[in-house]
């Protein structure tokens, strides 16, 4: 008998593909907008957090966009975007985290390089409405996390290059998922560390605005170092 090897699969997982299934079916058409997670959660008879994980997954599989403040549609995906790197299947291990630390960091420096130069006035005003939702909610988990999120997506759209929207959501939504496996990471419940988050996002708005590439590079390096080491902390305790 021909033996194969034994593999558990987390509940998230299997809720995304359950989703996947639908939409590729044609059961949320393209545009379209997906239920509230609310609503799902309740459809699913899981918690929040595992919806919103199943949710990461399809961003990162480029099936949905997660629009802040406005809920979750399914995205129309080309073939050169399915021939990209998939990472909802990763192992979370720690080196795996990592290595996707350093990813998102190269990713994100030249996104703020980019942006500074290619950012318009539309970019700018989406930027100062999410800075003022985060600085008004910190100390609240769900909506800092939302915002932050929210602050990175917009900063890879004002650099008008769709690979590199597409390339952020693949990093960004696997980085959700691992963060949150760790379930001691408290980053935004904390007022104090949330109140340097948002300086932090400032600063590179600013930097931005003002059209100083060097400066956006340096900012942006300056707070993924901070993340990466608030999140090495967790990782030298599991």
């Amino acid at each position: 008998m021909a033996l194969s090897k034994i593999t558990t699969r987390k509940i998230y997982e299997q809720i995304a593909d359950q989703m996947k299934e639908h939409i590729i079916n044609g059961g949320w058409k393209v545009g379209e907008r997906l239920p509230s997670t609310k609503e799902l959660t309740e459809q699913f008879q899981v918690g929040r957090s595992t919806m919103r994980e199943a949710l990461s997954a399809l961003k990162a599989m480029g099936l949905i966009d997660i629009r802040h403040g406005e809920g979750c549609f399914v995205r129309e995906t080309t073939a050169a975007e399915l021939d990209l790197p998939q990472f909802d299947r990763l192992l979370l291990s720690r080196e795996t985290i990592l290595e996707l630390l350093e990813a998102r960091k190269a990713l994100e420096v030249s996104n703020a390089a980019i942006a500074a130069v290619k950012r318009t006035d539309e970019d700018l005003a989406a930027f100062e409405r999410l800075l003022s939702i985060m600085e008004s909610h910190a100390g609240d988990e769900q909506e800092g996390e939302s915002a932050d999120i929210g602050f990175h997506q917009l900063l890879a759209k004002a650099t008008h290059n769709s690979i590199m929207v597409r390339l952020l959501d693949s990093i960004s939504s696997q980085m959700e998922i691992a963060i949150r496996e760790t379930r001691r990471l408290q980053m935004y419940s904390n007022k104090e560390v949330s109140h340097r988050l948002w300086q932090e996002h400032r600063a590179i708005y600013e930097a931005v605005a003002n059209r100083n590439a060097a400066e956006a590079e340096q900012r942006m390096r300056e707070h993924l170092d901070h993340v990466e080491k608030v999140l090495r902390e967790y990782l030298e305790q599991e």
